[in-house]
């Protein structure tokens, strides 16, 4: 995808491949980047004053070690102590490959209460990965069991049927929000939000097919409403205004109970204050919003939809930390 860039950007800008490798080079020694954070954040289209501004990659490995030490993460990555510590918030049947496997009685009643699709995943798996949509009505229990040893999958949750408003924008795959919280000295402040946006695709992670699947939306926080246009995270292509495959308009788009969104990731917050910074994914029924995961080492290109870095406020919420 580097080489993608220096082409397109050449292109673009009308400068040199040398120009460009001796810019890329200088940001990541000047902001602590990697090499993909200068086509990225379109460091191409910004001045120095601007550049300041953006949490590149460096800095945010820092950041996050600094906010979420290593001895507090397990609840955060592995999905199984992250659906028993937030149970009440996650709002589905979830079990346990090794539950269903010792416990006869146990699975019959789970196979008997959740029907049609499931989710089977690795419970450490990250970005998307190692997650499969399943349709068990014509399977029975030895077959998922099989299903899931063979994929190394561990767990296994009930299928989340999204809101009505999010099915209409796409039907594809669930629509999750990412909700970034900060905790500071007892207070949750809301960094940021977007909506993932799926495109032919069960799943709405950004980085599919090359960062060129699906798409983020950025959200207002006070209003709930999508305020700019759909971006890739290739951001080689064009911004998006109606849905590609339904038409449905972006930029004024409501998303349902927003403000219990935000109250959800709150709440979720204040019960793992020793981690301090996390994207939090949030999918909404008709019944409202519920905890999906919580990311310790949430990506920096969660700043691309809204197009802010937020380099600034992240400095000082450190100076505050260490004081």
């Amino acid at each position: 995808m580097f080489s993608e860039y220096v082409r397109y950007v050449k292109e673009k800008k009308g400068v040199s491949a040398f120009y460009l490798y001796r810019q890329v080079i200088y940001t990541v020694f000047k902001y602590n980047a990697s090499p993909l954070d200068y086509f990225s954040f379109r460091f191409y289209d910004l001045d120095e004053s601007q550049r300041e501004d953006w949490s590149c990659t460096g800095f945010m490995y820092e950041y996050q070690l600094a906010m979420n030490p290593q001895k507090y993460r397990n609840v955060l990555k592995n999905k199984i102590l992250f659906l028993e510590q937030f149970e009440g918030l996650t709002g589905r049947e979830w079990t346990t490959l090794s539950k269903l496997s010792s416990d006869t009685s146990f699975a019959e009643d789970f196979f008997s209460k959740v029907k049609g699709k499931v989710v089977i995943k690795n419970s450490t798996g990250q970005a998307g990965k190692a997650v499969e949509i399943i349709d068990i009505e014509n399977r029975n229990k030895e077959e998922v069991l099989a299903l899931m040893q063979s994929k190394g999958f561990d767990l296994l949750e009930s299928y989340v049927v999204q809101h009505d408003a999010l099915m209409r924008m796409s039907s594809a795959g669930l629509n999750t929000i990412r909700i970034v919280t900060q905790y500071l000295e007892s207070e949750v402040i809301i960094i940021l939000a977007f909506l993932r946006v799926s495109v032919n695709s069960d799943i709405d992670n950004l980085s599919a097919d090359n960062y060129s699947r699906n798409f983020g939306c950025s959200i207002d926080l006070q209003t709930g409403k999508i305020n700019k246009p759909g971006i890739y995270l290739n951001r080689m292509k064009p911004d998006v205004y109606n849905h590609p495959v339904t038409n449905e308009p972006i930029e004024g788009f409501q998303i349902p109970y927003w403000q219990e969104c935000l109250q959800l990731v709150v709440n979720a917050a204040r019960l793992v204050p020793e981690n301090k910074s996390i994207g939090w994914d949030v999918a909404v029924t008709n019944n409202g919003p519920l905890l999906i995961e919580g990311n310790h080492n949430w990506n920096n290109l969660s700043f691309v939809p809204g197009e802010k870095g937020f380099r600034k406020d992240f400095l000082k919420y450190l100076s505050m930390l260490k004081s």
